[in-house]
């Protein structure tokens, strides 16, 4: 399975990858920290390395022994597979649930570096991110260019005008999530050409395409909106880089246009599958495009600033969305996290990981509902945007998804296919 394939090869690699990149930074270390720098690098080391033995050997997954806010909860959670197994030995990393697992890696390099400071803040996917960033520049540059020119006339716009504009800009965020780098191991995947361009070429990859049903509601809730009432939109983020930038102008485009008044960016509290937004990654960001030695990539940089010191725009992160749980246990296991997504009148959800959690990570039959595969996880309408790297998939037509495995067994898992996927009630 796909799932074998990634803990046999993918994550050993990406192990070995943080490991060289402690390595190299060594000097940096010595120079920042003097002789503490060299031996909390190599005590992460040696952690990651026993780590990486313990993956490729098949040991069993252990408890966390750090005292970090989240060890509770994770220990919890591997007590849960432990009643799973009903028995049958310990939940181990080739005989427990890929997303668990998969999960687990990151929450111990988090640990490995957590627990050595003077480097305990370093980030290891930081370089990887930032390539990513530098890489797209080309892309980035036709984005922000063509956001800027259709904010110059924006207010002129008819209704269909503007839904051509939602869905253009909209696409492009979904299409960006093709830049990830757990998927490629960390090896670059860089946007290289105008996102724009592409669209009308990526079209028949759409296998489904709710765009219709967010502008109904988008438009809906403007028309019930009062003055004490405000549209919110939330995007649960995923990669940093040229995907985070095109979330960054669909959300400057949902205020412009008037269509939603607040945004809420929702990112991860720790480096998380190697290419996934912090906080450090999402204020990063900002700040490049605010000093290119581009206008409208600079402009783009300025507004965005401005949103979040007027509060039309708020960041937050919160510990959840860096656990192994499924999205349908947020309300039991995060009850504050769900009770603010309550508020929301557009959830988001960007790309794979999101995905796998929304529908439990389950080998579904491709035409079971959303909704079903949701189980009971609704706390306002929601929508997927994701470009398919995992083999699971819901909501197809009934033959949709054996019709293409027939002539393509890679579908799932290439990123060429994507789903605009919406549940709600319009």
């Amino acid at each position: 399975s796909f799932a074998y394939y990634t803990i046999k090869d993918r994550l050993p690699q990406i192990l070995t990858k943080v490991i060289d990149t402690l390595h190299r930074h060594k000097n940096e270390f010595f120079e920042e920290h003097g002789e503490r720098g060299v031996e909390a690098e190599k005590r992460a080391i040696s952690f990651l390395s026993k780590l990486r033995n313990e993956l490729q050997t098949d040991k069993p997954v252990t408890l966390l022994e750090d005292e970090l806010p989240d060890a509770a909860l994770w220990n919890q959670y591997l007590d849960y597979q432990r009643n799973l197994s009903n028995g049958n030995g310990e939940p181990s990393w080739f005989q427990s649930p890929w997303l668990y697992v998969e999960c687990y890696m990151y929450r111990r390099i988090h640990a490995a570096l957590a627990h050595n400071p003077p480097i305990d803040n370093f980030d290891v996917f930081k370089e990887g991110k930032a390539q990513n960033f530098f890489e797209s520049q080309e892309a980035i540059t036709a984005l922000c260019t063509y956001f800027q020119e259709l904010l110059k006339n924006i207010k002129d716009l008819d209704e269909k005008q503007l839904q051509e504009e939602f869905f253009k800009l909209l696409q492009v965020s979904l299409w960006g999530n093709k830049c990830d780098l757990s998927f490629s191991a960390g090896e670059a995947s860089a946007q290289k050409s105008s996102p724009l361009q592409a669209l009308e070429n990526l079209k028949p990859y759409l296998l489904v395409n709710d765009m219709e049903k967010l502008w109904s509601l988008l438009v809906n809730s403007r028309k019930s909106s009062t003055e004490k009432s405000s549209v919110r939109v939330d995007i649960v983020l995923d990669n940093a880089g040229f995907e985070l930038v095109s979330d960054l102008v669909l959300a400057d485009f949902l205020l412009s246009s008037e269509l939603a008044d607040e945004v809420h960016f929702h990112g991860k509290s720790m480096p998380w599958y190697v290419s996934d937004t912090t906080k450090q990654d999402f204020n990063w960001t900002i700040q490049q495009l605010q000093s290119a030695n581009h206008r409208w990539m600079s402009r783009c940089g300025v507004n965005c600033e401005g949103n979040l010191k007027k509060g039309a725009w708020v960041y937050h992160d919160h510990m959840f969305w860096t656990l192994p749980h499924a999205f349908s246990s947020m309300a039991e296991v995060a009850p504050d996290l769900y009770a603010d997504l309550q508020k929301s009148n557009l959830l988001l959800f960007k790309g794979d990981l999101n995905y796998r959690k929304l529908t439990g990570d389950r080998k579904w039959d491709y035409s079971v509902a959303f909704r079903h595969a949701l189980n009971k996880f609704h706390p306002a309408p929601l929508c997927s945007l994701r470009t398919l790297k995992s083999d699971t998939q819901v909501g197809l037509k009934p033959g949709q998804g054996e019709q293409i495995q027939a002539s393509e067994p890679e579908w799932m898992v290439s990123g060429k296919y994507a789903i605009v996927q919406f549940d709600g009630d319009l």
